[in-house]
């Protein structure tokens, strides 16, 4: 049995600011003075939780990383082969209300995380923000990013502007191209905003606890139960951040719904467990989730992920006990762990198709690093 892993983080993140988006922005916008008082952004905070502010040293780069060498550290600090970067900022994009200005700001966001990232290495692998709010241009955005910037793949903000899902036929086209490009196209949560969790008052706790397996939960069943996968059987789809322990129970609970209630979704052909096993829709997994050989067995084991998620929600130095962890963990077999790790996320990302980088590996039984 092999001794070493080769290690890929399926969904870590950029810290995009407006200051250095501003240069990337087209016409018209590029011609009209800027006021740095408003942010480009809705804004993580427009919620009302303090996301910002850490123990001194707590963030990488301090107030404006981590920049593309901040990441490269955290990288070989892990042994980590490759990142995957997803937004911060961006996480809250379809919340923007102007459709110019959401495809104005997402191309921005897609051609400064291609300069500042992807030109440094091929370890730091980007993908594109897609907006929302015009379908036609994110399909135009989705391939200018895939076949002139050469992301593997998208992301879709799970939470939008007046609770829509991205069920409805005029997404259609986007799953079409997703599915023509053979690419994955991912939603991933960021605010608690348009959740229904007005009620739960000044607890970060809660509003964290929720928001995103909530919002995660919504788009995944619209999905399934408006046919989504149906009409796009190719389609790999990813629910990022929110674990995988619910998984197993919402299965359960998306078939009863389908026994009693399936004359409301002529659209859903199967049984909804058996779309979330056809081995094309992918979740990231917590590293010490109880539930985790569960989800192995009654999901399947090849298309479970692992995220940093580096550098949101923890201290940077938090961080260097979450491989360790998994690798230590007795109740999942060592080659489900391989296929967590690479195989998986290779699979999902087409990683093969990629330029190439240098292959890292770190010990089987390594402790944490320093």
């Amino acid at each position: 049995m092999a001794t070493e892993y080769r290690i890929i983080d399926a969904d870590g993140h950029v810290m995009e600011l407006d200051e250095q988006l501003r240069e990337y922005i087209g016409p018209p916008f590029n011609r009209l003075e800027w006021h740095r008082s408003y942010s480009f952004w809705p804004g993580l905070t427009s919620d009302g939780f303090l996301r910002s502010l850490r123990a001194p040293g707590g963030w990488a780069g301090g107030g404006t990383g981590p920049d593309a060498q901040d990441w490269l550290r955290f990288l070989d600090l892990n042994g980590i082969e490759r990142t995957i970067l997803y937004p911060t900022q961006g996480l809250t994009h379809g919340l923007i209300r102007e459709p110019e200005w959401a495809v104005a700001l997402a191309r921005a966001y897609n051609d400064w995380l291609y300069d500042r990232f992807m030109r440094v290495s091929p370890r730091l692998v980007g993908v594109a923000l897609l907006p929302v709010q015009d379908i036609g241009e994110a399909v135009k955005e989705l391939r200018r990013c895939v076949t002139e910037l050469g992301m593997p793949g998208a992301v879709l903000p799970a939470v939008i502007a007046g609770g829509r899902t991205v069920a409805g036929r005029e997404f259609d086209p986007l799953w079409a191209a997703a599915e023509e490009l053979d690419v994955p196209i991912s939603t991933h949560g960021g605010t608690s905003l348009e959740l229904g969790l007005d009620g739960i008052g000044g607890n970060f706790t809660i509003g964290h606890l929720l928001e995103h397996p909530f919002a995660q939960m919504k788009q995944l069943g619209a999905m399934i139960f408006e046919g989504v996968f149906e009409r796009f059987p190719r389609l790999r789809y990813g629910c990022l951040e929110c674990g995988i322990g619910w998984v197993p129970y919402f299965m359960d609970r998306m078939d009863e719904e389908l026994e009693r209630k399936g004359r409301y979704s002529p659209h859903c052909k199967r049984k909804p467990s058996e779309y979330v096993r056809s081995g094309n829709i992918f979740f990231s997994c917590e590293v010490e989730e109880t539930a985790l050989p569960l989800a192995i067995e009654h999901v399947r084991p090849d298309v479970i992920l692992w995220a940093s998620d580096y550098p949101h929600e923890r201290d940077q130095r938090d961080f260097s006990g979450d491989i360790p962890a998994l690798l230590a963990r007795g109740d999942v077999s060592d080659a489900v762990k391989r296929q967590i790790f690479y195989d998986n996320p290779t699979r999902f990302y087409r990683l093969d198709r990629l330029p190439a980088a240098p292959v890292v590996t770190r010990p089987a039984l390594a402790s944490s690093p320093a």
